[in-house]
């Protein structure tokens, strides 16, 4: 479980360890969803990114390769 506080601006500070395990870098943002549980943030994904790998399946790429190339690691393979 993590506790933030929130600043006099509505400002809040994610934890380190979970900004890590999460991926989130700066300049990433964040969407808050509301569902009968309560709230939850969810990190926006760039479509952008994502038109980049339209197809990229054809070319005989694995897709365990496809995902790390997602998630940011430098050596895909």
């Amino acid at each position: 479980m993590y506790q933030v506080k929130i600043s006099s601006k509505g400002q809040i500070t994610i934890p380190k360890k979970l900004r890590e395990k999460l991926n989130l870098n700066k300049g990433d943002q964040l969407i808050i969803k509301e569902s009968k549980q309560g709230y939850y943030f969810e990190k926006k994904v760039d479509q952008n990114k994502i038109k980049n790998y339209v197809g990229i399946l054809n070319e005989n790429k694995r897709s365990d390769q496809l995902v790390e190339e997602l998630r940011g690691n430098a050596d895909c393979g």
